[in-house]
């Protein structure tokens, strides 16, 4: 209760202080002065602005269309334009704050003037200029409050009051404008982060040169330089001893020892993978567990992989270390498929390898290299003699693909076409004794 009265008698004591200088500027005629110097700069910069305005709209468009790859970006201070008006308006009060300040002795009116045209241009970046929902927001809750109280000349005190207000956590102690400030530059310079981390990944994962494991490891580098560096900024912004952090680090480093290992053990191996390059996104593969699929993502704890019927299995990533894999694409390598058919014992099975390796290599997806398609006799069986296909395609035979159900129906067709018979079991019953009738 007694907080609560202490700050109603602060805002009565400013508004009586601001009722006294009003009344004051109202009866001076230094002040009326001031006033007719602050409209006639408004109305100069206006008038400045609504004819330069359109010169340099005009003069950007020019420059952007000979700048090429940064065309995008010198347009884009197109949208500043609206600050025109405001900024002109407080360079020409500040020219006439000299005057006037030289002249009469005082220049309270045409300060407070200038104060006001800085609340305009950040009104103006609030509302206009600034596009991001995040940036937007951080300006209409803290950018455009701060211009008001800076303009109504209460911004000190509360900065003083905020900054002799202490809050401790142990060791750490640290006043309430620090925090404010810390929650503010931290929530910008992870922003700002996190834009330059998505620049980076699309430039480094753009760089086709190199391989894709190669390009994980440097975008996921330049993740954690980026985050890490943002952190010791903020940390120093909010006057946080480094040691502190260290004695947190040495805690952390503790509960990882004792209950994070498999985390640790996951970060560890992905560093590896990525750095190997053996296993990378786009790969096909198996594991001993049973785990099939194209890795499609690759993070600090596990691998995803999208198996042919669209389901996503996380795999982490040490699996890939202590376990078996087989890589069946690495790369998008070609890949050896066989498809088994039988013929009858009636069959000249010399003339079976020209007749299936002919219409299989006529398939247009089936390669010449490493090697052509290549029949071999691999068993006579009771009722047929079996033979086996080989041969070689570009990438992995799944519901997208499906070159197993091709090959055979090349050989079916190829079959009927030569006049070669597919034969199926045929049995024989042998009745002993007399038949009933």
């Amino acid at each position: 209760m007694a907080g609560q009265n202490a700050v109603l008698d602060k805002m009565t004591a400013w508004a009586d202080q601001a009722a006294v200088v009003a009344l004051g500027w109202l009866t001076s005629p230094a002040a009326w002065s001031q006033f007719a110097l602050l409209i006639l700069a408004y109305f100069a910069a206006r008038l400045v602005s609504n004819r330069l305005g359109p010169l340099l709209d005009r003069w950007i468009d020019a420059l952007a269309s000979r700048l090429g790859p940064l065309a995008g970006l010198v347009r884009s201070a197109k949208q500043a334009l609206p600050l025109l008006l405001p900024v002109l308006a407080y360079g020409l009060t500040a020219g006439g704050e000299q005057i006037t300040r030289a002249a009469f002795g005082s220049g309270d009116v045409i300060a407070f003037g200038k104060r006001v045209f800085l609340f305009l241009a950040a009104r103006i970046v609030a509302k206009t200029i600034l596009t991001d929902p995040f940036l937007k927001l951080l300006a209409r809750y803290v950018l455009v409050p701060v211009a008001a109280l800076y303009a109504l000349g209460g911004l000190d005190d509360i900065l003083l009051r905020l900054d002799e207000t202490v809050v401790a956590l142990g060791n750490i102690r640290f006043s309430i404008l620090a925090l404010l400030r810390g929650v503010i530059v931290g929530s910008l310079l992870f922003w700002l982060g996190a834009w330059s981390n998505r620049q980076s990944a699309d430039y480094i994962k753009g760089q086709q040169d190199l391989r894709p494991a190669t390009r994980e490891l440097f975008a996921k580098a330049a993740e954690v330089a980026i985050f890490g560096a943002a952190f010791l900024l903020l940390m120093s912004v909010m006057g946080i001893d480094l040691t502190a952090v260290a004695v947190l680090g040495g805690a952390l480093g503790v509960g990882i020892g004792l209950g994070l290992q498999q985390i640790a053990a996951n970060f560890v191996s992905g560093v590896i993978l990525l750095i190997e390059g053996q296993t990378t996104v786009g790969d096909y593969v198996e594991l001993d567990g049973g785990e099939k699929g194209t890795i499609v993502r690759m993070t600090a704890r596990a691998c995803v992989l999208e198996t042919f019927d669209g389901k996503w299995i996380v795999v982490p990533n040490d699996h890939f270390i202590t376990t078996r894999v087989i890589n069946y694409s690495d790369q998008g390598s070609a890949n050896r498929y066989d498809a088994a058919f039988s013929v009858s014992y009636e069959t000249d099975i010399n003339l079976v390898p020209q007749v299936v390796e002919s219409a299989v290599a006529a398939l247009p997806f089936v390669l010449g290299t490493p090697d052509g398609p290549d029949v071999e006799l691999v068993a006579f069986g009771e009722s047929s003699v079996d033979f086996v296909v080989e041969y070689w395609v570009q990438g992995i035979d799944d519901g997208k693909n499906k070159y197993r159900s091709h090959v055979m129906f090349a050989i079916w067709n190829a079959l009927k076409q030569a006049g070669i018979d597919m034969p199926y079991p045929h049995r024989v019953i042998e009745v002993k004794g007399p038949l009933l009738g």
